[in-house]
C-alpha cells in the first residue's frame, strides 16, 4: 500500500504489517462479526497516526530538556538584567532626590538671605531719609529745585511754607 493511498477495507487491523501490538488490538484477523460490534471510534483511535507518535491531542509538546535548560537560563539573564537595571534605577532615583533636597536647602538659605538683605536696605533708606529731613533746614540749596516725593516731603518745610 502506498502513503496516502485509502486501505482495502477488507483488510484488518491483523493484515497490516505490526498494527496489532502497537494499537491494542490483537494480532490476529478481526471477523466481520467482530468488527461489526467493535467500538469504531476506540479502533479509529487506536490506529490514528498520532497513536503511533504517541502525541496526546490537546496539550503542547513537552519541550525537550536542554531547551527547558536554555529557557531557564534566558529567564535567570533576564532577571539578572531587571535586577541591575532595577538597582540602577533606584539609585539614580535617590541620587535625584538628594540634588534636589540640596538644591531646596540652598535656594530656601538663599533667599532667606536675601530677605534680610531687603530689611536691611529698607532700614538704611529710612535712615538716609531721616538723614536728609534732618539737613533740610539748614540746606542752603534752594528747597524749589528740589523735588522730592510726596511720602518724603518734610512736615517741617510745610510749615514754614504756610505761615
Amino acid at each position: 500500500m502506498m502513503p496516502g493511498q485509502i486501505p482495502d477495507p477488507s483488510l484488518t487491523a491483523g493484515a497490516l504489517p505490526g498494527l496489532g501490538p502497537l494499537t491494542g488490538l490483537p494480532g490476529t484477523a478481526l471477523t466481520a462479526e467482530e468488527l461489526k460490534y467493535a467500538d469504531i471510534r476506540n479502533i479509529g483511535a487506536m490506529i490514528s497516526p498520532l497513536h503511533f507518535l504517541e502525541v496526546k491531542l490537546g496539550k503542547r509538546p513537552q519541550p525537550v530538556k536542554s531547551e527547558l535548560d536554555e529557557e531557564e537560563e534566558r529567564r535567570k539573564r533576564r532577571r539578572e538584567k531587571n535586577k541591575v537595571a532595577a538597582a540602577r534605577c533606584r539609585n539614580k532615583k535617590k541620587e535625584r532626590t538628594e540634588f534636589l533636597q540640596r538644591e531646596s536647602e540652598r535656594l530656601e538659605l538663599m533667599n532667606a538671605e536675601l530677605k534680610a538683605q531687603i530689611e536691611e536696605l529698607k532700614q538704611e533708606r529710612q535712615q538716609l531719609i531721616l538723614m536728609r529731613n534732618r539737613h533740610r533746614p539748614t540746606c542752603i540749596v534752594r528747597t524749589d529745585s528740589i523735588k522730592t516725593p510726596e511720602s518724603e516731603a518734610n512736615p517741617l518745610l510745610e510749615q514754614l511754607e504756610k505761615k
